[in-house]
């Protein structure tokens, strides 16, 4: 798993390529929730490049979410892949993590809501 990082008009965007599972959930738990504990709360997370997540994956969005919630932060995702919104769909996430067609219309959620 590879994860870039950028800010975008005042949100951090984390671009997810490769898998999200058992291997690599540590890792990017560990910079997400970094993020978060520095003060960021505004995340966008752009699946485009992302092949696969697991149980793993999903229970690392569930605790940033949970930490967002703490300080009113706010995480959506982009540009999610057919058979892993399905994932989403199947598990309850995409009924309350916000899902985007892409990164400009998760960038204008975040402009019309502060």
């Amino acid at each position: 798993m590879d994860v870039m990082e950028k800010r975008m008009e005042g949100v951090v965007v984390l671009s997810v390529k490769g898998r999200l599972d058992s291997n690599t959930s540590d890792e990017f738990e560990r910079l997400l929730l970094d993020r978060v504990h520095e003060g960021e709360n505004r995340f966008i997370l752009d699946f485009q490049e992302l092949d696969y997540i697991s149980s793993a994956g999903l229970r690392v969005l569930l605790k940033a979410t949970k930490e967002l919630k703490k300080t009113s932060g706010r995480m959506c995702l982009c540009s999610i892949r057919d058979y892993i919104q399905e994932v989403f769909d199947m598990s309850g996430f995409s009924s309350f993590l916000p899902i985007r067609p892409d990164l400009d219309e998760s960038l204008k959620g975040f402009s019309r809501n502060p």
